[in-house]
Formats: structure tokens, sequence, C-alpha cells
């Protein structure tokens, strides 16, 4: 399924003579070609298979995008609790504000809509610039503003891409060198969810952005840029949810091949929310496992009698999908990795004595250990 792309823009950040930042702007949004569409397409997927992204918010939370109205003399409404619905400047992010004004820009349509969407992208480039220079951050590439629509909810998208040479090969046989987009490589990314700011902004997940790797976050300054806070830690949700899994599947006496048949379709559902951008659903997690009719108990009410229950709604983390079907661990030299299914069959643990026992070592390295043991 393809997204609507509303407005598309690229601007690009430099290191200029003076070995300064320096925002290389656009001078308006690009038409909306098949190209510009299958490049947000691929953003997208690239962003949505990325693992351990952060869930969060503004800072500071402003009111919803709709609930500031002028009233008839032109002065704001209020609140039912009596407070102004009029958010000051410090209590929200510039960014929260450019991107508010936006979108009423945005809700009223006009011809002017793609000019307010231009001048936002380039708003947001400057305080992207300042707070590099704030935090000492040396950045460079080209920053990626998209609207779009996937699946009846609006987003807006902000990537900083950098690029990668490779070669082709033209007609005549002749080398060519040429420079694209490198999307396996994204780190810093930052997705809106326009729909739930609008509609349900004291959900608080409207925000979700790539943590980085290596302990990296980008928090650091990117998060800092558009004022947004991490509220979930999506890699624990996650982590939280397989486990579950596990147990409730314990819980329901069934053999070894039955339980890895219900993961795999736990995995299968985990696929199709990834790809799909969409968030998993305990409730319809529930009714493709197991559940006993007589009690009418399922992995759902399993979840909400847990010490910390599960969230409704988690956003899917591709990482997991490795722990539906492996075991895999490494430390003090060793690392081992085996298939789910094959615990109790080929591989036991025994606990009290934190042994591991293999049955059919794999022949590769079954050979280097004879090997080894031949030249003892």
């Amino acid at each position: 399924m393809s997204a609507l792309i509303h407005h598309f823009v690229v601007h690009r950040l430099i290191v200029n003579k003076e070995e300064k930042i320096e925002a290389v702007p656009r001078d308006k949004c690009l038409a909306v070609t098949p190209e510009i569409e299958s490049l947000a397409h691929q953003i997208n997927h690239s962003f949505n298979a990325k693992p351990g992204k952060g869930v969060g918010h503004f800072v500071s939370e402003a009111p919803s995008i709709s609930s500031v109205q002028p009233s008839d003399d032109g002065e704001k409404t209020e609140s039912s609790d009596g407070q102004s619905d009029t958010p000051s400047t410090h209590d929200v992010s510039g960014f929260a504000e450019g991107l508010k004004k936006y979108l009423s820009a945005h809700k009223a349509g006009g011809d002017n809509v793609e000019n307010a969407f231009h001048d936002f992208s380039l708003d947001a480039t400057n305080r992207l610039v300042k707070t590099l220079v704030d935090t000492g951050t040396v950045e460079t590439g080209f920053l990626i503003f998209c609207q779009y629509e996937f699946l009846a909810t609006q987003y807006l998208m902000i990537a900083l891409l950098n690029t990668r040479s490779h070669v082709e090969v033209t007609n005549s046989l002749d080398l060519s060198s040429r420079e694209h987009l490198d999307l396996a490589k994204m780190q810093l990314a930052v997705r809106f969810d326009l729909t739930q700011l609008d509609v349900q902004p004291e959900q608080q997940r409207y925000v979700s952005f790539i943590k980085g790797r290596m302990g990296r976050k980008v928090s650091d300054f990117f998060m800092q840029f558009v004022g947004c806070e991490e509220l979930v830690d999506v890699k624990q949700q996650n982590k939280q949810l397989i486990s579950s899994v596990d147990a409730y599947l314990a819980s329901e006496s069934l053999d070894p091949q039955e339980q890895h048949q219900h993961r795999e379709e736990v995995k299968n559902y985990f696929k199709e929310k990834i790809d799909a951008g969409e968030t998993l659903s305990v409730d319809e997690l529930a009714n493709r496992l197991p559940s006993n009719d007589e009690t009418k108990n399922n992995f759902a009410a399993f979840t909400d009698s847990l010490e910390n229950p599960l969230e409704k709604e988690i956003q899917p983390d591709p990482a997991a999908l490795k722990q539906l079907a492996k075991f895999t661990g490494q430390g003090g030299g060793v690392s081992v990795s085996f298939e789910r299914k094959l615990m109790g069959d080929r591989v036991f643990y025994d606990p009290a004595t934190d042994t591991l026992t293999i049955r059919g070592i794999p022949p590769n390295l079954k050979d280097q250990l004879n090997r080894q043991s031949s030249m003892d």
C-alpha cells in the first residue's frame, strides 16, 4: 500500500569555509513525482524497519491543534478549567509552535499551504543548525521534510541523510561515479503522528524516533531540536511482550511443537505490523493465541494480571523478531545462538548446574573441534 505525499522538501547542512555549520536551503517544495513518492515510501519503510526506537511527546504539552480558536472579539478562548489555551513561549518548544502554526494553515487549505510547509521547514532547519552549534555537534547531510498520509493517518517525517558513492556502467561500457541517499544508515530521523497529535495529544505517544546504536542517542541533539522527550522505551516494551508470550504459552500446558507454532503466529503478526507501520494490539494478539473458553482467560486477561501489565498498544521493534525465533547470547568469549524450537530436543539447559548441552553439533564446528583434539 502506497502513501499519499502532501509535501516534500530537502535542504542541506554543510560545513562552510569558516568551519561552521551552515544550511543550504531549497527555494521551494519539490513537485510530487513518482520518484519522490518512491523515495518517501523507502524512507518510511526504512524508518519502520529500524530497531530500538523511542516514543515520546513535546517536552511541555501544547493544547491540541484544534483546541485554540479565536472568539468573536479576536481573543483566545479558555479551556474548561479556566486556564488560557494560549501557551507561553516558555511552555512549548519553538518547533512545536511552528508545527502548530503550519498545521493550522494546512487545515484551512488554500493555495498557500505548500508555501507554509516550506516556511515551516526553513524555520525548523535554522533551529537544527542553532541546536548543532549550541551542543557543539557536527552533522552534515540532506535534511528531508515529508508530510504524507499512510493508512488514513497523517505523518510528518524529518530525516537527516548522508550519501554513498556507487559506480555505474553505462551503455557504452564506461564507468561513472554517482551519489545516492544512504537509507540503510539512516540514524537521525523523527516521525510525528499528526493524527494522534490532533485527536489524542494526552496519550503523549505521537513522536517516534531512532535512538541510534552504540549508546548514541538521537535525543542528544535531534530531540532537543524538536523539543521532545522519550516517554516509552520500545525495546524494553517489546522484550516484556515476548516474555509475557512465553509465560502465557507455558501456562497453557502446550507441547513444544504447539508452542513453536504459536510463536510463529506471533512472529507473523509482528511482521505484518512492522510492514504496515502500525502498532501492536494486545487484544488483536490475544485472538491469535490459544485461550480457555470456559474461564474466558486469554492472553489479554493474562497480561492484565501481571505485576507490571502490558500497555494495550505497543510499537513493534524489528529486533524482537529475533527473540521470537532464536535464543542468543554472548559473553566471556562465548557466543551461542540456536533456534527456539530446538530447546528440549537437541539443546538442553540445566539451571542447577548452569550447563547447556547440545546434541548434534554443527558439522563445521565439529570438524574444528576434531582437528584441535588431534593436535592436543
